[in-house]
């Protein structure tokens, strides 16, 4: 199927490693116009040449972008209009906040987990929403969590600020429609990346078990019986992003391998 992203631009929050790479690469690979962004600016030259090398001729831009810093928002969408001259599609995407249980966490953790999760969506979208008004059309999606469906124990400013983040898209999309605008959330269940390594390692030493049977556990847990691949997870975000989806808007779609048993 042409999913009609040749030649659209697309921006990719966060891209630099984990899910935000495997959507850009797959923007791509689909012959789209990629604005990749990530603080950590030595991944995300490794990450824009790596994508280079499988696809010579992608168009490829990076800039940093610190998804906590409402400045760095505003300069990187800034700066990838003024070269790229419009925007078709933006990702919300950034790093999961700390893991961590009701007890633990303080205020300042509170706050951060705030302004890095929910503000950091807020202000993404607020900065393409003029551009794509002006279009007529557009496409945003937002890398959620299974958090927004079933809690995590260990993950409660997951819990709350990305389930803030599903209901803002819900508003958003019925708000926007008007414009063309389609406004949707992917929520990604295990997939090998950095982060699920990450929290792999601290339930390692919570529960006192290797690493090896952290992993073997969890995949009793999914039907599929793996973790998925980012590659997959790019795959599911293209359909969302493209015309292919054109009379999908304000929905909550899972690729999670069938882990999750709730219905609704």
């Amino acid at each position: 199927m042409d999913l009609g992203l040749k030649d659209k631009v697309v921006l990719v929050a966060a891209s630099s490693k984990g899910l935000g790479f495997g959507i850009a690469r797959q923007a791509a690979l689909e012959g789209a116009v990629v604005s990749m962004g990530s603080r950590h600016m030595n991944n995300l030259k490794a990450a824009e040449a790596a994508i280079k090398e499988e696809l010579p001729e992608a168009q490829i831009l990076s800039h940093s972008l610190d998804v906590s810093d409402p400045d760095s928002i505003h300069l990187w969408v800034k700066n990838s209009l003024g070269e790229l001259g419009s925007v078709d599609a933006l990702v919300v995407n950034g790093g999961g906040p700390p893991a961590g249980t009701f007890d633990e966490i303080d205020d300042q953790t509170w706050l951060a987990g705030y302004e890095n999760t929910l503000m950091s969506a807020v202000r993404l979208i607020r900065e393409v929403l003029p551009a794509m008004r002006s279009n007529n059309s557009g496409s945003i999606l937002t890398v959620t969590s299974s958090s927004v469906k079933e809690p995590i124990d260990n993950l409660l400013l997951s819990n709350v600020y990305r389930s803030g983040v599903t209901s803002l898209v819900k508003s958003l999309s019925i708000l926007e429609a008007k414009h063309g605008i389609r406004i949707n959330n992917l929520v990604p269940g295990f997939f090998d990346t950095d982060r699920l390594r990450e929290l792999d390692l601290r339930n390692s030493g919570e529960w006192r078990l290797s690493l090896e049977n952290v992993r073997k556990i969890n995949f009793e847990k999914i039907p599929m019986g793996r973790y998925g691949d980012p590659e997959e997870f790019g795959k599911a975000a293209m359909f969302l992003l493209s015309e292919a989806a054109s009379y999908v808007t304000g929905e909550t779609f899972v690729i999670d391998g069938g882990k999750m048993r709730t219905v609704w």
